[in-house]
């Protein structure tokens, strides 16, 4: 049962991406216009600007992250996302150890 309620808070398609990053956009607009009205001048123009920039950084990780979900998907089929049997990485994602 709570996997499947657990289901319901994993973004699964694009759509659903950019649902959730224009949330977080009304969101940040909203937090940064409160800003502007309680920090007039440049201040608050940089706060403004900090919950915008916010609002991207966080929307580029959630589409560069279903993107690769999708890949995995593909290449090693539905086991890589619920943890049936654990794959080894592709190449690209492993990481090096110093010298």
């Amino acid at each position: 049962m709570l996997k499947k309620i657990g289901r319901l808070f994993v973004i699964k398609t694009r759509l659903e991406a950019f649902m959730i990053i224009f949330a977080l956009a009304l969101g940040a607009v909203e937090r940064g216009g409160a800003y502007l009205e309680h920090y007039p001048g440049i201040g608050g123009k940089l706060l403004f600007l900090a919950c915008t920039g916010s609002v991207f950084m966080a929307g580029a990780k959630i589409l560069d992250c279903l993107r690769y979900e999708q890949r995995a998907v593909a290449a090693y089929g539905d086991s890589h996302t619920t943890g049936d049997a654990k794959p080894s990485m592709p190449d690209d994602c492993q990481t090096h150890s110093l010298p």
